[in-house]
């Protein structure tokens, strides 16, 4: 059937069985918002009070879901906009599909109104970037951008399309997406039997999840390793919820904000098994010394991560479920009770500790965890708060943790609260935010009010950027250079103006009450909770320093 271009866009976003979009209208895109207002009771669209959350949103219900996020932008700043929810997305691993357009052909490269590069732009930070100038390329090209965004290592696509292809005609067919198999073709046999070996002879090993375990939804096939290791698990920022929180064999988060128990643990091991970790600096500290009595076996879908950050001394390339699985055919039931009760005595004697004196952010995430039976997705935006959301809930299921964690992007959270919210109706959705966090993406509330899209925001307000001015009090003698938000904004006034209902906490006694009220509640939420400029984020590992020089606010006292 003959189909104009925009009428492609929607057939074939229909075909990969996209349900939400994410966008922000402009005059480029016009067509084919004009052909989404005919199908609006088969697609619902979520507009964004600014672009950039439209890609977080996007972000947000891919992480969610496992499936691919769509946003949509108009040319230049439209486009532009977007730019860095694409990096965040790309920096995570994360499947979006944005679809941006740009000026008519004839007008295209001669710096023309609202016309930029973006597919030019986005080309370090997307797993590819289109622009269809052709009709006959566009509905192969959606399909590949669909495909390439969900194969192998996941991550965002983009595709720009010149206005006139939107409202040319061709001859159209629907297709059925392909099948994206899972990445098992370069498993090597050889690499599996000798891992199998090393963890046999293992009388010390350590099991270290990344994000990749809860892309692969491996988290039944890891549960299984490891009961059959017998070893202690330890996670990154993005690997949360692949192994649950709650398990006895959980130590904590590693890195610079990790545990004593993992950090020390990973110093002492003599295997570290990795799944799916790309070894990032704030996992490793001192790369040098990273894990340096251990053999590491490092466990990825992609090839370009072995021995970037780490050295390892054995690699498997290929789909972590997959893998996993082949593990656990292969070794019999191990054991290490001796390893065990050492690291067990080290989690019982260095507890993550804060001051339950005062109204502080552990205790309103402990607060939160205990309401929700561990059952919310959480989400984040980036700074103390995002640690102490990292160290206090304890996540027992996939994608019920959403941060930014490799592009660290303040102003992330709540579009992607958003963006999770409307993938998961029914569930309890709450972005734990610093008040300089909710400067930056404020306005979604809007969004939040106006689409029916009832999200709980939690600011933890110190009138500081606290991540920052606890390094200017660590390391910069105490210098607080443009940190300092004392500026009297009423968040609550600002939150109710906007359509939400708003609440202020300031002490204890109010926390429960509260979140009772807010997780109850089927409207949009702000809660501002006044908590210290000094509370700081324990333990800690110095920038450059090894994973067992990790310290507390003990250690710090003892050193006076």
């Amino acid at each position: 059937m003959q189909l104009t271009g925009s009428q492609i866009v929607i057939e074939c976003l229909k075909e990969q069985g996209v349900d939400t979009i994410f966008g922000y209208p402009g005059g480029a895109i016009l067509n084919i918002y004009d052909e989404l207002y005919r199908h609006q009771d088969e697609i619902r669209h979520v507009l964004t009070s600014h672009e950039q959350a439209a890609a977080h949103a996007a972000d947000g219900y891919a992480r969610a879901t496992g499936k691919v996020g769509v946003c949509m932008a108009t040319s230049g700043p439209g486009a532009t906009n977007l730019v860095t929810g694409i990096a965040t997305a790309y920096m995570d691993s994360v499947p979006i599909v944005a679809i941006t357009c740009n000026v008519g052909l004839p007008l295209l490269g001669k710096d023309s109104f609202q016309e930029i590069d973006i597919a030019g732009i986005t080309m370090p930070i997307t797993k590819y970037s289109f622009i269809v100038k052709d009709i006959k390329d566009l509905a192969k090209t959606i399909r590949r951008a669909f495909k390439i965004a969900r194969s192998g290592r996941p991550g965002p696509v983009l595709v720009d399309i010149v206005k006139n292809v939107t409202s040319d005609e061709t001859e159209y067919k629907r297709e059925v997406p392909e099948l994206i198999p899972r990445a098992t073709d370069k498993i090597d046999e050889v690499a599996v039997e000798e891992a199998v070996k090393i963890i046999r002879s293992s009388k010390k090993p350590v099991i270290f999840v990344g994000g990749g375990a809860v892309i692969a939804n491996a988290d039944k096939e890891l549960a299984d390793f490891v009961k059959r290791v017998d070893a202690p698990v330890t996670d990154t920022l993005m690997g949360k919820g692949a192994f649950r929180g709650d398990n006895e064999y959980y130590l904590g988060m590693l890195g610079m904000h990790g545990t004593k128990t993992a950090n020390l643990s990973v110093s002492e091991c003599d295997v570290l098994i990795v799944i799916g970790s790309r070894f990032s600096d704030r996992v490793t500290g001192n790369t040098e010394n990273f894990a340096k009595n251990a053999k590491i076996i490092q466990i990825d879908v992609d090839e370009a991560e072995i021995n970037k950050n780490v050295h390892v001394d054995l690699s498997i390339i290929g789909d972590v479920k997959s893998i996993l699985d082949i593990f656990n055919l292969r070794l019999e039931q191990l054991y290490h009770k001796e390893w065990l009760d050492r690291v067990m005595a080290r989690k019982d004697a260095f507890p993550l500790t804060y001051n339950k004196d005062i109204l502080t952010g552990p205790y309103i995430i402990e607060k939160l965890y205990e309401l929700t039976h561990g059952d919310a997705i959480v989400v984040t935006e980036v700074g103390q708060h995002q640690m102490w959301a990292a160290q206090y809930y304890k996540y027992l299921r996939p994608r019920t943790l959403i941060t930014s964690g490799g592009l660290g992007t303040m102003g992330y959270g709540l579009g992607a609260a958003i963006g999770a919210k409307a993938a998961n109706p029914n569930k309890t959705v709450v972005n734990i935010a610093g008040d300089g966090c909710f400067r930056m993406n404020m306005n979604e509330v809007i969004t939040s009010s106006r689409s029916n899209i009832p999200v709980i925001e939690i600011i933890f307000n110190n009138q500081v950027l606290g991540m920052v001015r606890q390094w200017q009090t660590l390391f910069y003698g105490k210098r607080y250079s443009h940190t300092v938000l004392d500026d009297g904004i009423d968040f609550v006034k600002l939150s109710e103006a906007m359509g939400a209902k708003a609440y202020r906490i300031t002490k204890k006694e109010e926390v429960e009450t509260v979140l009772k009220e807010a997780i109850e509640s089927k409207v949009p939420v702000v809660i501002e909770c006044v908590i210290q400029s000094d509370d700081k984020v324990f333990p800690m590992v110095a920038p450059g320093k090894n994973l067992d020089e990790v310290f507390d606010e003990k250690d710090l006292e003892n050193k006076k």
